[in-house]
């Protein structure tokens, strides 16, 4: 009987040993199929995906690809404005942004797709907090 080059994956060592298998799609196609497969259910059942803020995130792999401002406002087709108040936490990141840059950083949308405080330019009232928080 043959044995399976690759298996379920049950260890993080496994995992990132999957996650590094280098990319030859012409010849090892259904082998790069099967591996997205196991990665992916290993993701969903471990939740891979640190619990970080998506703007840090997002500033960091900006740094990474020495992208600017408007640099993003170009790849996410909207106003550099509207980029410099999604980094500095005045607005959330609409699905169609979210999609975009986890196509652009090769990332799944849940990477960006996570809860993270805006700062509103108008001061909360004490009962208007309670409300938002109770």
């Amino acid at each position: 009987m043959e044995t399976l080059k690759y298996k379920v994956i049950k260890t993080k060592e496994q995992y990132y040993q999957y996650c590094n298998e280098p990319e030859k799609p012409e010849e090892y196609e259904d082998e790069i199929d099967l591996l997205t497969v196991l990665i992916e259910a290993y993701d969903n059942e471990h939740s891979t995906l640190p619990d970080f803020d998506p703007v840090e995130m997002l500033q960091s792999l900006m740094a990474d690809h020495k992208m600017k401002a408007k640099d993003l406002a170009e790849l996410l087709n909207v106003s550099k404005s509207y980029v410099s108040e999604i980094l500095h936490y005045k607005k959330g990141m609409s699905k169609e942004v979210i999609r975009k840059l986890a196509e652009r950083f090769a990332m799944r949308q849940e990477a960006f797709n996570r809860p993270y405080k805006l700062i509103s330019d108008y001061p909360v009232m004490p009962e208007e907090e309670e409300a938002v928080v109770g």
